[in-house]
């Protein structure tokens, strides 16, 4: 990872996802990790004042070391049980099969170079029983924005280090052989339009559960 995704990328992404209207769906979101939990694109931690005592172990995984002061304090306020580290890519998780209840992403399937192979390895890990949980950004379902995201991309890709506007999360993740059991589609108030379209729910490892319907169509 450059200088810039470190020393200026990181602290501008750190601020931004504050924002009042965003905590209140990652709260909502991590709040339902159970058991023995893998966070993958941990980032900056700020996942972390929303896990309960019910996560027994925490394992946060990352290709890369941000602001490490910042979340050595946010670590240290966590409620989890046990916190463990790895600084490794999704796209090769080094867990064993059927080891963990849940994975959380929070706005991460968005910049994972191989997202396919990222989703299937976190298929893998799970429980049969487990869950998916999901906050992400992606591909509007209004073809104009949708057309919008699709030009901006390869500029989004250069200033926000590898993400992507445009990908249908709903559909990779059922590609990927899940069930998307709730899933909906929200909007970030105040928010570019290009950068506004949410996914906000969960999915299964057990496929043959359609994907749900956009909230709002």
């Amino acid at each position: 990872m450059g200088l810039y995704a470190k020393y200026l990328f990181a602290p501008l992404m750190d601020w931004s996802l504050q924002r009042r209207d965003f905590k209140a769906l990652r709260e909502r979101v991590v709040s339902q990790a159970a058991g023995d939990v893998l966070e993958i694109g941990f980032g900056t931690g700020l996942n972390l004042p929303h896990y309960t005592v019910e996560v027994r172990k925490l394992t946060l995984l990352d290709n890369a070391e941000l602001l490490p002061r910042r979340v050595a304090k946010r670590m240290e306020s966590c409620r989890a049980g046990g916190i463990e580290r790895l600084i490794t890519t999704a796209e090769r998780l080094p867990l064993a099969d059927a080891s963990v209840d849940c994975v959380v992403s929070t706005l991460t399937l968005c910049s994972i170079r191989d997202v396919a192979a990222a989703l299937r390895e976190i298929r893998r890990v799970l429980r049969p029983d487990g869950k998916l949980l999901l906050l992400e950004h992606g591909r509007s379902n209004d073809e104009q924005i949708a057309r919008w995201q699709d030009r901006l991309n390869p500029l989004q890709q250069i200033v926000a280090c590898g993400c992507n506007l445009n990908r249908p999360i709903d559909r990779l993740v059922a590609d990927a052989g899940f069930g998307v059991e709730d899933l909906s589609r929200e909007r970030l108030e105040r928010a570019p339009k290009v950068l506004a379209e949410i996914y906000v729910g969960a999915a299964s490892p057990e496929a043959g559960v359609p994907p749900a319907k956009n909230s709002g169509d």
